[in-house]
């Protein structure tokens, strides 16, 4: 029995794989995509622009397309079917290792996450104390959740990640019991807990690079240092407003991005499906 029902896993991934799978790659198109964080409707009106700006800057047809799901988009992914890409520092460095990809610019800032308790749980004062605890996080590969996994060497010490949509939905319930703890953006807790004051920081991770364009081989040098120009001008900013309101609120200004800059971020991926890094 459990056997068969590890087969009819595997049939149901292929399934969505297949189902998600990108059509066939014009030999003048390259294909831009991104994590499918929303709808294809909402995803489309902040990368579409992108793709048309960035297809005009170089003269050659660059499409957005919406991965449909995860399970897809890691596919693709590892398949190294996608030329040019917008999503976390994790899988930024994972592709620079296995795919030949390139990071061109990324958001200014850092990334860092705490795990929170609620403020009257005396009993939890540091990330150890969670071991084989629930605590409330996006699911994997969310960067928040991975982050709380490494520091578990040992998987069997590991918490239990109650799944939530939201960060905001996570500190609600570590607040009230629900979950022992909850796992989001430093920079989340400090706005939600402003605001309603019931939860406390047991550890804050070290920040690491941001979110972060990457271009493949199909692109020649020439090109690469084309979209880099083009997504650090001036110009850029009006074409990428949608792109701007969801990630960089801030209007500072996206930065040049390097290799070194995402060393060693591939290991926060070494037990999600697909992204070992022994893997030929």
């Amino acid at each position: 029995m459990e056997l068969r029902l590890k087969e009819f896993f595997c049939v149901l991934v292929a399934m969505s794989f297949t189902a998600f799978s990108l059509p066939g790659i014009a030999a003048n198109q390259y294909i831009f995509s991104a994590p499918p964080r929303g709808s294809a409707e909402k995803e489309n009106q902040v990368y579409q622009p992108i793709a048309a700006y960035l297809s005009t800057v170089l003269g050659k047809k660059i499409v957005y397309q919406h991965p449909g799901n995860w399970l897809s988009y890691q596919n693709n992914m590892q398949k190294g079917k996608y030329d040019l890409v917008f999503d976390g520092p994790h899988f930024v460095s994972w592709r620079i290792l296995k795919t030949k990809h390139v990071p061109l610019v990324k958001l200014p800032g850092k990334l860092a996450f705490s795990i929170m308790v609620a403020k009257n749980n005396k009993g939890i004062n540091n990330y150890h104390d969670l071991m084989g605890r629930t605590v409330c996080g996006l699911a994997p590969p969310n960067l928040a959740t991975l982050t709380i996994y490494s520091l578990f060497t040992n998987p069997v010490r590991q918490p239990l990640v109650v799944e939530v949509k939201s960060f905001p939905e996570g500190y609600a319930k570590a607040a009230k019991g629900t979950c022992v703890g909850a796992v989001m953006r430093d920079k989340m807790f400090n706005k939600l807990n402003k605001k309603k004051k019931a939860g406390r920081v047991i550890f804050n991770s070290k920040g690491i690079a941001n979110q972060a364009f990457t271009a493949g081989p199909r692109f020649g040098a020439k090109e690469k240092e084309k979209l880099v120009a083009a997504l650090l001008s001036k110009s850029a900013v009006g074409q990428m407003q949608a792109f701007h309101k969801r990630f960089n609120k801030k209007g500072n200004p996206i930065l040049p991005a390097n290799k070194k800059d995402f060393e060693g971020l591939a290991l926060l991926l070494k037990d999600v499906w697909g992204f070992s890094l022994s893997d030929s």
